[in-house]
């Protein structure tokens, strides 16, 4: 815990602040003051309603390029010796840092390169672009961060330029965290901050404002469980990297987080929550319809673990980070359908129809509830060209209508498999 005892507001020189992990709170605000937007701390009633507490938004996704990530980016290369910024600069990222970098370096008038997951989507590498204009080139790599984050290492080495990290670096780490310092100077007596978690450079560099400055406030760092990168680092003590992660919450996914950040982080969070991706996506679809808020599945995981913590936050003062909302249209399809599937909606179904007449005709009138929808239906070919099962999706009006499906189709000898719980013949077929 740091030894700090100053306050914001306080006459304490700023060189101070933070030295126990070496940031500098202060110099890193005035150095973004006049490049970021100082984004609103906005209360939102429907959550408030929903846990009985106050919750407050900290606006990220408003930021000038959509994102925190402009913060660290610009602060560290803002801090780099004239000399060695002019020969230029490298980052990889999984699409954010890219743009923080990118807008960066045009603000700055440097050269830099951006490496980025082949995977990326497409609205975040024209936003890079657009962000960098002719100051930067993007290079495509690898089906992970880490993976081009290996080329990109490798290019800087080459051309003696500087890596740019998207989180292990203090000078990223302490701009980040001047999304605390908005948050404190815009609200106090805070009892419960939620950030989320990829690398860990806005936990890190949050938690550490906090716990100087609001000591009393429970961090709380929200990961995917498809990418519990800093929370196996957590249980092994140590930074650790992940064999496979799930790439579906692109910000927060990364096989190993920072020594850096996980040291820190170690230090400063209270818990380290994971969140299954199913919930990230029906938090993305509650913000857009009820509150016409437009956020990236990384931006919607400090609000999808509220309901984990219902109990904890009522009658408190909650803030939750939306880190961004740099989120592909062409995205939306996958968003809504791992959506019904977590809220039970959505099943597939192998069903071998017997081979006689009417078989389908008594399945849609009798097996089906007067609510249910087939939503895909096709035919398996066999290897000889024959037909065989039929991949048959449905979906429910309730979840509660399942067990209905389910007897109806043991009453009308149905024969099936539920793909819902088979993993391999999920990916394989769905």
């Amino acid at each position: 815990m740091s030894d700090l005892t100053t306050i914001p507001g306080s006459s304490t020189s700023g060189s101070l602040l933070g030295k126990s992990w070496g940031l500098d709170f202060q110099a890193a605000t005035e150095r973004l003051s006049k490049v970021v937007n100082r984004t609103p701390l906005t209360f939102n009633h429907s959550l408030s309603r929903k846990y009985d507490c106050k919750v407050y938004l900290k606006r990220e996704d408003l930021q000038v390029v959509r994102s925190y990530k402009l913060r660290g980016a610009f602060n560290m290369m803002v801090s780099l010796p004239a000399e060695q910024l002019k020969k230029g600069v490298v980052c990889a990222s999984a699409g954010n840092h890219a743009q923080g970098f990118a807008y960066s370096c045009h603000k700055l008038g440097v050269k830099g390169v951006v490496f980025m997951p082949i995977i990326t989507p497409r609205q975040k590498v024209n936003q890079t672009r657009m962000f960098g204009e002719n100051n930067i080139e993007i290079v495509l790599v690898g089906d992970t961060f880490d993976d081009c984050a290996i080329a990109a290492k490798e290019f800087t080495e080459e051309h003696d330029m500087t890596f740019i990290p998207p989180f292990e670096d203090l000078r990223i780490i302490e701009g980040q965290s001047t999304v605390a310092v908005e948050i404190l100077e815009d609200l106090q007596g805070i009892d419960f901050l939620f950030v989320p978690v990829g690398g860990g450079g806005l936990a890190s560099g949050s938690g550490a404002y906090f716990k100087t400055f609001s000591p009393a406030t429970k961090v709380i760092g929200v990961e995917p469980e498809g990418a519990p990168s800093m929370r196996a680092a957590f249980d092994a003590g140590h930074a650790v990297t992940l064999d496979n992660i799930e790439r579906f919450v692109d910000g927060a996914a990364v096989k190993r987080v920072g020594d850096l950040t996980y040291s820190i982080c170690r230090e400063v969070l209270d818990d380290m929550h994971l969140v299954n991706e199913g919930k990230v996506c029906s938090t993305i679809l509650q913000l857009y319809n009820e509150n016409a808020i437009v956020v990236e599945p990384a931006g919607a995981l400090s609000i999808a673990a509220l309901d984990d913590y219902a109990a904890e936050i009522k009658g408190k003062t909650v803030v939750c980070v939306v880190s961004g909302s740099n989120n592909d249209i062409d995205r939306m399809q996958e968003i809504k359908e791992r959506s019904l599937q977590y809220e039970g909606l959505k099943h597939y179904f192998l069903v071998r129809f017997a081979q006689r007449p009417g078989a389908l005709k008594e399945f849609v009138n009798h097996v089906l509830g007067p609510n249910d929808d087939i939503t895909r239906f096709e035919y398996i070919q066999k290897h000889n060209k024959e037909s065989g099962p039929a991949l048959v999706g449905i979906e429910l009006t309730s979840k509660e209508d399942y067990k209905a499906l389910l007897k109806n189709m043991t009453l009308y000898n149905v024969t099936y498999t539920e793909l819902n719980k088979d993993d391999t013949l999920f990916g394989y077929l769905v």
